[in-house]
């Protein structure tokens, strides 16, 4: 079964996600592709193992008008706790502060960034994301994240001039997971060694036939 994406918006062209991605896909996984949403509708989740999300809350990059409607954030909610598994990159938190469903799934949001600068990624504790994954510092957007969630597990950290913020975290939702990972502005980062792994790890715990 293959994996959903979301891509494409304002400020993350589709290019840099499947660029990052890519590695994935030559390593045998199957990538469906949504980058303009408009008239995307959640009836379509059925056949997908998991749903990565990598876009904000514009339709397109052509296109700034939101896509994540009341029904789209409800089939989301419905898709994970049937036992989906959903991973939110980067983008993926971001412009939804006032999607009430879709940031509690997610379990906290975007706030804001500074400018780029390096950030160093470090692990914490031992979540199955997290094995094997070394700290890293990319060139890249220091996410400041809203935590709403104070039962999620964060695993990972991200480190700049600007402090230290949640940088990836776990939730589960019904009979579903979820995962946020923060990095992911530059294609140096989707492709940076540590980061591709953070990626197959996080997709194999999302994955409910790898529990």
């Amino acid at each position: 079964m293959p994996i959903l994406v979301f891509c494409d918006d304002t400020w993350h062209p589709a290019r840099t996600i499947r660029a990052g991605l890519a590695p994935l896909e030559n390593g045998g996984t199957t990538f469906d592709w949504v980058e303009d949403a408009g008239g995307w509708s959640g009836d379509l989740l059925a056949p997908y193992a998991g749903v990565i999300l990598a876009k904000s809350n514009n339709t397109s990059s052509s296109n700034p008008l939101p896509w994540m409607t009341g029904p789209i954030q409800t089939a989301l909610v419905s898709y994970v706790r049937r036992g989906g598994g959903l991973l939110a990159v980067h983008s993926g938190t971001a412009g939804y502060g006032e999607a009430d469903m879709l940031r509690g799934l997610l379990g906290g949001v975007f706030d804001h960034h500074p400018a780029q600068c390096p950030v160093t990624v470090s692990a914490q504790g031992s979540h199955p994301v997290v094995e094997g994954v070394e700290p890293f510092t990319v060139q890249d957007e220091h996410y400041h994240m809203i935590l709403d969630d104070p039962a999620a597990e964060v695993f990972l950290t991200t480190t700049s001039e600007h402090g230290q913020q949640p940088g990836g975290w776990s939730r589960r939702e019904g009979r579903g997971r979820v995962v946020v990972l923060t990095p992911g502005h530059n294609l140096e980062a989707w492709l940076q060694p540590g980061f591709q792994k953070l990626l197959r790890n996080a997709m194999a715990w999302c994955n409910p036939a790898e529990e």
